[in-house]
């Protein structure tokens, strides 16, 4: 993988770069679909392609673990050939999902035991076993295995997960370099920077994350309950730390507004369920501002979903037909919003990046975070 950076912002710290993987090119900033199992819900690849035109989507390791299974995808050649996706792939490392089976899992130094949401069964995660799915998987970024802490989180236990982290990267690193890829090309492995929302904490992991050399960074712990300002104070900080010179990948992070604003801290990669899952509720993002499109208002409104024309949907559809298919439960509403939505996303990261080449990103970022800020 190669990061090259083609400009940055006068007054903020956004930054314009390209990441060159063995399945494409990646343009930065970037958001990334997020297709759980081997699937953006609700979208064909050639939308994902032709529509939204998604330069690199994320996969799930824990849920492609658990179906369809890494001798499936073995079979396959790869997640890849598996989904008919030849552009690039990014996969966590099933540490956050199995964060959020807080009930059902239980983390010592070797691992995590945890239960399957599916059927109840046992599993267990360490280190070394969650890269071997991801060399079955395939993605060409791959991430190290970390624990992500909750919010709010006692300090002592912050400290210990984050050292514990750091112990399982150096874990990850030894078994990549004994078990190679297994498809002719190569994969990448971003490290994760943890810490909560203590300053002292995230100065040190990023401080270690920045010392193993890696060819990318992610800044994990984020996104999971705290005030939108702590996140934003965590990521400057790490920002402020992590190379220049290489990607940072922002985990989890979410509303349009908050990657306007992390972009402008200097983060290259977003991913997030949020335009997916707000879509199949009904919830449609705008450059002027949230709209609920199955709110009565809608009814009559035979204007184009929305008339900028994102994506070949916007233009096709109106408000009112849009909204005709939520209330009668069909599921072609969902889709269309779907694609929608990630249109929009992937609309806004492109023209934040226009703007920091064109050198005028800070005033055009103001004035889109306050017109999104908006209910319609």
């Amino acid at each position: 993988m190669k990061f090259v950076l083609k400009g940055k912002d006068e007054i903020s710290k956004a930054r314009a770069g390209v990441i060159t993987t063995d399945h494409g090119v990646i343009e930065t900033p970037i958001f990334m679909p997020v297709g759980t199992v081997a699937s953006v819900k609700g979208v064909h690849q050639h939308e994902l392609k032709e529509d939204i035109n998604a330069d690199i989507i994320l996969g799930n390791t824990y849920h492609l673990y658990l179906r369809p299974q890494t001798d499936i995808l073995e079979q396959a050649g790869g997640l890849h050939k598996f989904m008919n996706w030849d552009r690039p792939i990014l996969t966590d490392s099933g540490g956050y999902q199995v964060y959020s089976l807080s009930g059902n899992r239980k983390i010592d130094e070797e691992g995590v035991k945890f239960k399957s949401h599916i059927d109840g069964s046992s599993h267990f995660f360490s280190p070394e076993f969650s890269m071997d799915i991801q060399r079955s998987i395939g993605a060409d970024i791959i991430m190290a295995f970390d624990e992500c802490t909750p919010y709010p989180c006692d300090y002592n236990y912050a400290k210990r997960s984050m050292h514990m982290t750091h112990r399982w990267l150096k874990r990850c690193i030894d078994h990549l370099a004994k078990n190679p890829e297994k498809y002719g090309y190569k994969q990448t492995l971003f490290p994760i920077v943890q810490g909560s929302t203590y300053k002292d904490l995230r100065t040190q992991s990023a401080e270690f994350i920045a010392s193993v050399e890696a060819q990318g960074n992610a800044i994990g712990g984020l996104s999971v309950g705290e005030p939108a300002e702590e996140m934003y104070e965590m990521t400057e900080l790490v920002c402020n730390i992590l190379p220049k010179e290489k990607p940072r990948y922002l985990m989890g992070v979410g509303t349009p507004i908050n990657i306007l604003e992390n972009i402008a801290l200097g983060v290259d990669m977003f991913d997030c369920v949020m335009p997916t899952r707000n879509a199949r509720n009904g919830m449609l993002f705008t450059a002027n501002g949230t709209i609920n499109i199955k709110n009565k208002k809608w009814a009559e409104d035979f204007s184009p979903i929305d008339e900028m024309g994102i994506t070949s949907v916007d233009l096709q559809y109106s408000k009112a037909y849009l909204r005709h298919l939520f209330v009668a439960k069909e599921y072609l509403a969902k889709q269309i919003a779907t694609i929608h939505n990630l249109g929009f996303y992937m609309w806004l990261v492109r023209e934040a990046r226009k703007h920091i080449l064109a050198g005028d990103f800070t005033s055009w970022k103001n004035t889109m975070v306050k017109q999104m800020d908006q209910r319609l």
